[in-house]
């Protein structure tokens, strides 16, 4: 029987393959603006909403860079594959949530996306009962590598960090649950975190099926 209480989800690239979709989509709508979005400018992103994701697109892009327009035209394309089912969720994500269930651990979702995004995705995907509480980008005042997220999660859920247990899929993701004292496994999806920041990690996976088989082998 795992010891964790509380199992704390991202969501794009962890639970869904939508990273690579949103960078794709966001892609080409800056083309259509003028704008060229690299992958390593992308990535660069991950995890930052708000106020902090925007001041990291006019930092490559300059002042003037229409980040609401373009967003919210990325976003619409995006919400549009999501329901005419093109986002997939990713291999082993299902065994793992219904292995968190057997072992009677409520799972959230904290994400940088707006919670009505998140709902309306997770409700797409039909597993919208695997998770008690979501908790979006907008609801936290800073955004990852910051903790707020993570710890606001706990408190929510009248637990302490420790005994949570994150899972995640960027740099900026496993550094903002190190920083809220939390553990966390790391899934990368479109880049591995450097090697000081994955040592750091209770266990780096490459797919949620290796995360059952370890969870299944620890006590946690």
């Amino acid at each position: 029987m795992l010891h964790t209480k509380l199992a704390i989800f991202d969501m794009d690239g962890l639970i869904f393959d939508s990273e690579r979709v949103f960078m794709n989509e966001l892609g080409k709508v800056m083309l259509n603006y003028g704008y060229k979005l690299t992958k390593d400018i992308y990535i660069q992103t991950l995890g930052l909403t708000g106020k902090n994701l925007e001041a990291k697109m006019k930092d490559n892009y300059g002042l003037d860079y229409p980040f609401a327009e373009i967003s919210s035209e990325a976003r619409r394309r995006v919400t549009s594959l999501f329901e005419n089912g093109e986002v997939s969720v990713k291999y082993g994500i299902p065994e793992l949530l219904a292995f968190l269930k057997k072992c009677a651990i409520p799972c959230v979702i904290a994400s940088s996306t707006k919670t009505m995004y998140i709902k309306k995705y997770i409700s797409i995907a039909g597993i919208e009962g695997f998770f008690s509480d979501v908790i979006g980008g907008e609801m936290a005042e800073r955004s990852k590598p910051y903790p707020d997220i993570f710890v606001l999660a706990c408190n929510r859920n009248d637990i302490v960090p420790e005994e949570a247990l994150v899972f995640e899929d960027s740099e900026n993701g496993v550094k903002a649950a190190l920083s809220a004292g939390i553990k966390v496994i790391c899934i990368p999806d479109l880049a591995v975190p450097p090697k000081d920041i994955m040592d750091k990690a209770l266990f780096c996976a490459k797919n949620a099926f290796e995360v059952v088989e370890y969870l299944n082998k620890t006590n946690i």
